[in-house]
């Protein structure tokens, strides 16, 4: 072999190596993407799930408050009306 074909031989094996090396490189950051994506769904998941419940919550909150408005809007009497209007018409005579 000549000085100038190991020399170009040499150029062809320290490109492969160089290859191989950004391919390994690019394996491993894929991989780490891959696991801060599960990490990322996985608090996705416990954030809707939180939510459903404060969602539930609310709608428990909303029945009570409009069961206890509506009984509490039957006991209170309709005659206070008809008081104030038999006031008011014998002050116009």
């Amino acid at each position: 072999m000549t000085g100038v074909e190991s020399v170009i031989l040499g150029i062809i094996i320290g490109t492969l190596a160089a290859i191989v090396y950004s391919l390994r490189v690019l394996v491993l950051m894929e991989r780490r993407i891959a696991r801060i994506d599960s990490h990322i769904e996985a608090l996705v998941l416990k954030v809707l799930k939180t939510e459903n419940q404060i969602l539930e919550e609310e709608e428990k909150i909303e029945k009570m408050l409009t069961s206890s408005k509506k009984s509490s809007s039957k006991k209170k009497p309709a005659k206070k009306k008809a008081a104030t209007t038999k006031k008011k018409s014998s002050k116009k005579k």
